[in-house]
């Protein structure tokens, strides 16, 4: 499947230019995703049509149906970064002058990652709830049409059902799938409970987890024959917009549209102008963007199963049955704290760093990893932590490394290393477990845990600490996975014994290999590290972040969001 389509309409509005004898013109791309691309398209021809100009100069639009991850990882690529899970962008793959993707959660993740991306305008012009899409008779098992379903219900079905079989789309890839993880996320509440609800859920979740959600509604069954609906996909968080496109094709089992409770965040399509587009294309832009305020647009994205952003529909909508006659409506429904969908929704409250801790668990769950864990235990790890029930620094590491290991699938190899000063001889650092497959050793590495302990008058040599770490992995090198060192720390080097920050960068940056890119993220752990300093270190190397837990008991937290991040945060 191509990746980018130039609409035909694209052209004739470029002809139209040409027929009119324009001494000017000014011509604006605009990469859309493939189901709103359509009726984009539409209403900028007829725009172009009716003569839209800027200041006398004429206005030509192409738009280009674009699927959403592709135009992300080439905007990433554009700012030197790379969003989790995304990957590179292909060749053919072109950065528009405007940019629709279907939510603003692939904004936010790139704000995050690229502090320069900082897109004008991004208020959606369209949406579509996120349901939990079930063939019909399935449906029918569990209440529908009558009875409405919740996702604290749908994730006790998950967790204990064997018959229901639930499936996601990639949600470091689909911002479907990624609103159906945050949803059932905040579903498994809070606590040590919670967290072991999440794993258990996205384990199951992962066993029919597709890289594309076409890939995924090909599994619902095609027929009606038990063995066939048996074994089918069961259920999948999908737009609202797949279940109207799906039951178009008159499949002989219709997928039913479950709107569950709390709505989870919707599709938003945000309209998104480039930083880099120029002041005669903003302004195209923006005229542009005044064509769908129109009841023509609300009709072309009804007869798309789209639904207009204050959640009504236009002529043509093939509403599901038990949809809302309205929808909430949405506004800029990510990145503002308490902001966007607050009437009932899930979304309320996003910002980056819960974006990143639901990636990151998915990616610890089902991406094959190998990762080098680093502790510090010098003896400021006795520090006590008021918001932990003055447990200490230590304890409070401890019980973040067990909740972290007990996250990471078995296809992660995992190692222990512990550090201070003279921890090994005249070496600040001692293995305490190589790194090695989880399916092996992961009796062995939980035990290790219980052996980060303060050592009376330790100090830090974290200089040291982190370049034979980071030889350490890049010399065990695995390809297929990611490979990275993470190391816990509470203050700054002190070691006079050790290595000096000038010669620490220069031979991390001699180490660099492109074919063997290790990722290094430190963890700072309380109010009394320095952060420039570990910035510094960090950005001495291709990949990684620092990511400071100015609360160490919110440890856990943080480490999952550096799970699924690719530069750093504080928190």
């Amino acid at each position: 499947m191509a990746v980018v389509v130039v609409l035909a309409g694209s052209y004739v509005g470029y002809q139209q230019l040409s027929d009119k004898g324009c001494t000017g013109a000014i011509r604006l791309t605009v990469a859309a995703t493939p189901e709103i691309a359509p009726a984009v398209d539409q209403v900028a021809q007829r725009w172009v049509k009716d003569g839209a100009n800027v200041n006398g100069t004429c206005v030509g639009v192409t738009v280009e149906s674009a699927a959403a991850a592709a135009t992300a990882a080439a905007v990433a690529g554009e700012h030197k970064v790379v969003l989790a899970g995304v990957g590179t962008a292909p060749k053919a793959v072109k950065l528009p002058d405007v940019w629709l993707p279907d939510s603003s959660t692939w904004l936010l993740r790139l704000k995050s990652e690229a502090p320069g991306f900082v897109p004008l305008d991004s208020k959606p012009v369209a949406q579509s709830p996120v349901v939990l899409a079930m063939p019909e008779p399935v449906a029918k098992t569990v209440g529908w049409p009558k009875q409405k379903l919740g996702w604290t219900q749908l994730l006790q079905k998950i967790q204990t059902s064997t018959s229901l079989n639930t499936g996601i789309t990639n949600p470091t890839r689909d911002a479907a799938g990624l609103s159906g993880l945050l949803a059932l996320a905040q579903a498994a509440g809070a606590g040590e409970q919670g967290q072991e609800n999440r794993v258990k859920a996205m384990q199951t979740l992962a066993e029919r987890a597709s890289a594309l959600r076409d890939e995924l509604i090909e599994q619902f069954p095609r027929s009606l024959d038990p063995t066939d609906l048996g074994g089918s996909l069961s259920a999948a968080p999908l737009s609202e917009e797949d279940v109207v496109a799906f039951n178009a094709a008159r499949p002989p089992v219709p997928l039913a549209a479950l709107y569950l409770s709390p709505s989870p965040m919707p599709l938003d399509y945000p309209y998104a102008v480039m930083p880099e587009t120029d002041l005669p294309k903003q302004q195209a832009a923006a005229g542009l963007r005044a064509q769908f305020d129109t009841a023509t647009f609300k009709n072309a994205l009804g007869a798309a199963g789209l639904r207009a952003p204050d959640g009504s529909f236009g002529a043509g909508f093939s509403r599901p049955l038990g949809a809302p006659d309205a929808s909430p409506a949405v506004s800029n429904t990510v990145g503002t704290s308490g902001g966007g969908n607050d009437g009932g929704t899930a979304a309320a409250g996003l910002d980056a760093s819960t974006l990143s801790q639901a990636l990151g668990s998915w990616t610890a769950i089902t991406q094959p990893g190998r990762v080098l864990a680093v502790f510090d235990v010098s003896g400021s790890m006795k520090e006590k932590v008021p918001t932990a029930g003055n447990q200490s620094r230590a304890v409070v590491t401890q019980k973040a490394a067990a909740a972290g290991l007990s996250m990471f699938s078995n296809k992660w190899s995992v190692g222990v290393w512990l550090f201070s000063t003279e921890m090994n001889g005249s070496k600040p650092w001692r293995q305490i477990e190589p790194i090695s497959p989880l399916a092996s050793a992961r009796t062995d590495l939980q035990a290790s845990i219980s052996q980060i302990v303060p050592k009376d008058g330790g100090d830090t040599g974290l200089y040291d600490t982190v370049l034979d770490a980071y030889k350490q992995v890049k010399n065990t090198y695995e390809s297929g996975k990611v490979n990275s060192v993470i190391i816990f720390t509470d203050g700054n080097n002190d070691n006079d014994a050790g290595i000096k920050l000038p010669y620490l960068l220069e031979q991390l940056k001699k180490l660099q290999d492109p074919t063997k890119p290790v990722r290094l993220v430190i963890i700072g752990i309380g109010d009394e590290v320095e952060e420039g300093e570990l910035q510094t270190i960090v950005k001495a190397t291709p990949a990684g972040g620092v990511f400071v837990a100015r609360d160490p008991a919110k440890m856990s937290q943080i480490f999952v969001e550096a799970i699924g991040r690719r530069t750093g945060a504080s928190g």
